[in-house]
């Protein structure tokens, strides 16, 4: 039985200012076009957090907007720390697990597939397994959750290429860590991704 105090959902996030979020899809739509998808996948993201059983945090890029539409206390707010993605995450997951949370689940905010249920399969099968993935079209994951702090996984990943899954799935394997993969999902990063999703 899942103890909604024992599972955590972190939701990772970019504040979103022009010119400074969707820089790929931006080169062919322009930066407001940019900032409005965006903004359309972040307001999707944290409706679909909230309808989650667990607990929930949303880590911001650069400052921590007290502003804006993501409420407390339905979100604890944090800002994100590291010199790179996975530096990022693995603080996140570090501090939740110190906290005495058992799973934790992460999410980005810029896929338009995700749902509760994909979430909250995700936190099930952290039951009996200790890492679960959410593969995404473009080689990457829209989803990452762990049953304990797994370090390792972070290790030696080139982020923002489409070497991101494979090196994830090497370092699980190669750590002898128990895992499974959720439905494969498209992140919106270009303008063809735009063009084939049919949230838009």
């Amino acid at each position: 039985m899942n103890n909604q105090k024992d599972n955590l959902l972190l939701v990772f996030i970019k504040n979103p200012r022009k010119g400074k979020v969707k820089t790929r899809l931006a080169k062919t739509v322009g930066d407001q076009k940019a900032l409005d998808v965006y903004r359309t996948l972040l307001s999707h993201t944290i409706k679909t957090a909230v309808s989650v059983k667990s607990r929930r945090q949303v880590w911001y890029s650069d400052f921590i907007d007290v502003q804006d539409d993501i409420n407390e206390p339905e979100f604890e707010k944090y800002l994100q720390k590291g010199d790179n993605l996975g530096n990022r995450m693995n603080y996140a997951f570090n501090r939740g697990f110190k906290a005495g949370h058992q799973k934790i689940v992460i999410i980005g905010s810029d896929c338009p597939g995700i749902t509760p249920q994909i979430i909250e399969r995700a936190f099930h099968e952290l039951e009996s397994r200790q890492v679960v993935l959410g593969p995404s079209e473009d080689g990457g994951y829209y989803l990452l959750g762990m049953n304990r702090h797994c370090p390792e996984v972070f290790a030696g990943v080139s982020w923002s290429t489409d070497q991101v899954l494979a090196q994830t799935i090497s370092n699980i394997e190669s750590n002898n860590l128990s895992h499974t993969m959720l439905p494969v999902l498209n992140d919106i990063d270009t303008a063809e991704d735009l063009e084939n999703s049919r949230f838009f």
